[in-house]
């Protein structure tokens, strides 16, 4: 298909102001605070998030990354991190519906020509679309073939996320022909599209992700994004940015879930008793075990958040570029925001852990609801593995070898 088109979202003619990086983040906060308040029976009773898209939607948030000009928020990824880490914080399933949103609903601006991009962002505004799926490679692919009037999509997708909330799907499937893997939206309401809720997950349940089947769906051109060929004679650099800029939207979810965990902890703790000592209240100077667990996870998840920041910088710089990113630099930007997926990982896995602990016996009360956070954090990193990141940083700093490109589930 030849290089593809940079993105869309670097046209200057298109306005990105909006009431700034301060409103969104006042937003967020108060959509994370009402998600808060009932998120233990939210999560516990499982329900597909409908309300909690429609809390989404009327805040604004679902139109945070369109451009004032298209009837948007203005905002920049910067505060799309920042809002996806607030809310996850609440409730890292409608964190991880949110950030999902984000991704898919940008990534034409990634992979396909700007008007068809405007044109999708001008509808999706008006109509206020959540976005789900996904763009991970999966086996067996979906698969793609011409006929008299388009394209018609088969196959199965066992994993998309936000599938039984969402308005657009954006998926992966290959060409029959020629097996190039492209990048489809898809209306889940057209005949021959089937989702189903069978994931079943211990955790992030209310991220609303199930299988999709596609039975003989019809598939115009214009629904047709891009290449996602990781040749670098296919992808240029400035488009293979929605790999780091989608995963870092992960470290941003973990991150949140780490933080909510130690504040929640944080907040029982001043009021709780120490299992360890019963006459010692939890949190006082008396207490040194707590205090020792609570200064090494606060220690883990602000150098997790460090780590983040940079990445984040990194991110937004290479986007900045445009097109006079280069594919050295781009390796650089993927290496780091590995790094970043590998500690946020850490950090959000050992906190939803051992926070458990730190209240003790009566953590286990699902009255109070503390293990969705170990949950969630659980399944997330069970979906999102960072083994191979791991070996990605190494083999870039043994060998000098350009990471793969590689897009979250």
């Amino acid at each position: 298909m030849g290089v593809a088109p940079a993105p869309s979202g670097s046209d200057s003619k298109l306005e990105r102001t909006g009431p700034g990086s301060a409103h969104w983040l006042r937003v967020a906060r108060e959509t994370a605070d009402d998600l808060a308040t009932d998120a233990v029976t939210r999560e516990q009773a499982g329900k597909p998030p409908f309300d909690e898209v429609s809390r989404l939607r009327e805040s604004g948030l679902l139109t945070l990354l369109v451009p004032a000009g298209l009837g948007g928020g203005g905002g920049d990824w910067s505060t799309a991190y920042a809002v996806v880490r607030e809310i996850a914080a609440a409730d890292g399933a409608i964190g991880q519906l949110l950030g999902c949103h984000y991704v898919m609903s940008w990534s034409a601006r990634f992979l396909t020509e700007p008007d068809l991009a405007v044109r999708l962002e001008q509808r999706s505004t008006a109509e206020q679309w959540c976005w789900g799926g996904g763009l991970a490679r999966q086996e067996p692919a979906l698969t793609i073939a011409r006929n008299a009037t388009g394209y018609v999509l088969n196959g199965r997708q066992s994993y998309a996320a936000g599938a039984l909330v969402a308005d657009r799907l954006t998926v992966r499937a290959v060409r029959a022909d020629t097996g190039e893997p492209l990048a489809l939206v898809v209306d889940p309401a057209l005949p021959g599209v089937l989702t189903d809720g069978d994931a079943d997950p211990f955790g992030q349940r209310l991220a609303a992700g199930g299988s999709v089947e596609f039975d003989a769906v019809p598939v115009s051109a214009h629904d047709v994004l891009g290449s996602l060929a990781a040749d670098e004679d296919v992808l240029s650099p400035l488009t293979s940015m929605v790999s780091p800029v989608g995963r870092l939207l992960s470290v941003q979810l973990r991150l949140g879930m780490a933080e909510g965990v130690l504040a929640e902890a944080r907040e029982y703790s001043r009021t709780g008793l120490s299992h360890w000592h019963p006459d010692w209240p939890v949190g006082s100077p008396q207490d040194p075990q707590v205090l020792t667990a609570y200064g090494e996870l606060t220690v883990l998840t602000r150098s997790a958040s460090a780590l983040a920041d940079q990445a984040r910088q990194a991110v937004l710089d290479g986007l900045a570029r445009g097109e006079d990113l280069g594919y050295e630099e781009y390796a650089e930007i993927s290496v780091l925001v590995a790094m970043a997926e590998a500690a946020a990982s850490k950090a959000a896995q050992e906190s939803t852990a051992r926070a458990l602990d730190i209240i003790g016996a009566r953590s286990a009360s699902a009255r109070l609801g503390f293990d969705r956070f170990w949950r969630n954090a659980r399944t997330h990193t069970l979906y999102e593995p960072v083994a191979h990141r791991l070996r990605d940083v190494g083999d870039y700093f043994l060998n000098g070898a350009h990471p793969p490109f590689v897009l979250p589930v």
